[in-house]
């Protein structure tokens, strides 16, 4: 499964950035809507997968997910037109939709309850690794072999994945499809499940980034696809999210457009962004966890993803170190508060909707990225870099300086 994981994402990952490169001939709004297109067919996908996998079963789907995403990756070197590389953009998000929920599921469905925290947490790491290192090398790698050779690499990686799934052992009931609604798909990077009715005073899994959610399922809960977050508890966390998350999908998408002709300069700002994002979520993890401090990180998080960015509009003057400076402050930033929101969230709903705060969790994580390249790119078109980036410090400094009310988490025994 972990073998899939790495593969799958590691083929999204390396194009993320060069997608939008190879598609800018068309202008900066035509290239942030390929990171649309992929994003757009993600979420839509993720609300999806429940009833496939209830109806096929784990591993049909987790397959066509690996084709989908590794497949049509090659054509896009056929042409950088627009219309060609958003289709199979859309084409390529349908099968990350399909990876991540399947995967998500299965690191519960695989091993026993009391092991589902470290699973949880070597599947982040599956996440995680390919982004820190792919994000910044495809870039890179385009100066060295060109695009068709990223884009044939890219292709590649999720097809390998396939080799791993006849090693995948899927339970009984899983691979015939039945019960996967009682077990929570919910449109999630990664998930984890609560204690069950026979653990009552273990404490929930620890949250560890994007990849990681907890499922619960205690006394016969079976809420599976019902919404059920509470609005004042979950407004704040899922705004913090969707401004944040807005911020580096500009910036992972427009970077490489920003700074034309320092490839270098630009690999190394996408590798400390994905490096702070792992910081942020690590340090969070543990502030929530050991003190307590669930929903008092997404305002600092917000703030640092505001200052990142309002360094990044000064950098684009000229200074090189400043842009690197400033994409580690994002990805910092941004970390707090994917984990800070993830665990507001699930306290915010409670154990019979902890699968909709997953996947309203995903969702804003996933349509943010598409509103950053999409929106900002729009703002970029006619004014500018600066001033997309400009505006989305704006946005960061807005959401940040609210006032909020959220729902705090208090684990049993705290």
């Amino acid at each position: 499964m972990l073998v899939a994981t790495v593969l799958g994402f590691g083929g999204y990952a390396l194009l993320l950035p060069v997608v939008p490169l190879w598609a800018s001939g068309a202008g900066e709004l035509a290239a942030g809507a390929t990171t649309g297109a992929l994003m757009l067919t993600t979420i839509l996908t993720q609300l999806a997968v429940p009833w496939l996998v209830a109806r096929w079963g784990y591993r049909p789907v987790l397959a066509t997910g690996l084709f989908l995403l590794g497949a049509p990756t090659p054509l896009l070197a056929l042409s950088s037109a627009l219309v060609p590389v958003v289709a199979v953009s859309a084409a390529r998000g349908v099968g990350f939709g399909l990876l991540t929920v399947v995967g998500s599921a299965l690191v519960a469905e695989l091993v026993a309850p009391a092991e589902h925290g470290r699973a949880a947490a070597r599947y982040g790491v599956a996440i995680g690794v390919p982004q820190l290192v792919l994000l910044p090398a495809g870039v890179a790698v385009v100066d060295v072999t060109g695009f068709t050779g990223v884009f044939v690499a890219a292709g590649v990686a999720p097809l390998l994945g396939l080799v791993a799934l006849p090693w995948l052992r899927v339970p009984d009931h899983a691979a015939r499809g039945t019960g996967a609604p009682e077990r929570r798909l919910a449109g999630g990077e990664a998930a984890t499940r609560g204690p069950g009715t026979g653990d009552p005073g273990a404490r929930e899994p620890r949250l560890a980034g994007r990849g990681t959610a907890t499922r619960g399922r205690r006394n016969g809960d079976s809420g599976a696809g019902k919404w059920r977050l509470a609005g004042r508890g979950a407004a704040a966390p899922l705004v913090a999210m969707l401004a944040c998350s807005v911020a580096q999908g500009g910036l992972v998408t427009f970077l490489p457009l920003a700074v034309p002709g320092a490839a270098g300069l630009v690999a190394a700002a996408l590798l400390v962004t994905a490096a702070g994002a792992l910081v942020g979520r690590t340090v969070a993890g543990r502030l929530v966890d050991r003190h307590g401090l669930g929903g008092r990180l997404l305002r600092p998080g917000v703030g640092l993803a505001a200052v990142g960015m309002a360094v990044e509009v000064l950098a684009l003057g000229g200074s090189g170190p400043l842009l690197v400076v400033g994409a580690g402050i994002v990805g910092l930033g941004f970390g707090l508060v994917q984990n800070d929101a993830l665990t507001t969230l699930f306290a915010a709903s409670g154990p019979t909707g902890y699968g909709s705060a997953s996947a309203a969790w995903n969702i804003a994580y996933d349509a943010g990225t598409g509103i950053g390249a999409v929106g900002l790119g729009g703002v970029a078109d006619p004014f500018g870099f600066r001033a997309a980036f400009g505006l989305s410090a704006a946005v960061l400094l807005v959401v940040g300086a609210a006032p909020v009310r959220t729902t705090r988490p208090r684990w049993p025994g705290r």
